[in-house]
């Protein structure tokens, strides 16, 4: 789903309306994710592995449907879907950063849930910090930047900076090519002066 400019407007809009949806609803971006890791699957294979119950698989399988981001790929029954690439390139109301939702991004949103230091990093950096923090991420586990480095950069602590570099590291190997690297968060050197609010 890659928008280019030889798309009508009214798509792009759709298009991007769809993938909002997922950044606002983080059982639909873990549903995503998953179409997106799994290649086709079954609504039953949704019910199995995301522990969903028939109703809830079936609603929210068909609501990716009606939003364009997740294609049938079978009529046969049972039916088969998969994920459609989203690769949209939004700019901030400021107009001062611009950030890629790709299905990595999609995937750390869909584990808000889950994972307190995403729900908590969302909350005070919204989805924009975590893509950017993403970003870091991935350089992160490439050996190419700290969490100090990120700290400095975005102006948070190490801590914090830490926090979010270890929540996200499950999303990077599971969409980046990456050899396992980096420290854990009981290796981390936090100062005196190091706290987990950077607000």
């Amino acid at each position: 789903m890659s928008r280019t400019s030889n798309r009508a407007d009214g798509d792009i809009v759709r298009d991007f309306l769809s993938v909002a949806d997922l950044l606002e609803e983080p059982q639909l971006a873990q549903l995503y994710a998953y179409l997106a890791r799994e290649g086709e699957v079954t609504v039953q294979d949704v019910m199995d592995d995301l522990e969903l119950a028939q109703g809830t698989a079936y609603s929210y399988v068909n609501r990716l449907v009606d939003a364009g981001v997740v294609d049938v790929t079978d009529d046969e029954q049972p039916r088969r879907y998969a994920a459609r690439p989203i690769d949209l390139t939004v700019t901030t109301a400021a107009g001062d950063r611009e950030y890629t939702i790709t299905p990595a991004l999609i995937d750390a949103v869909g584990r808000r849930k889950t994972n307190a230091d995403i729900d908590t990093y969302i909350d005070r950096h919204g989805v924009a910090g975590l893509a950017t923090a993403l970003t870091y991420a991935v350089a992160r586990e490439r050996g190419e930047v700290t969490h100090r480095l990120m700290a400095e950069d975005l102006d948070i602590s190490p801590l914090a900076a830490e926090m979010i570099l270890q929540a996200l590291r499950p999303v990077v190997h599971e969409h980046y090519d990456i050899d396992e690297a980096g420290a854990s968060l009981d290796e981390v050197n936090v100062g005196d002066g190091d706290t987990v609010d950077d607000s």
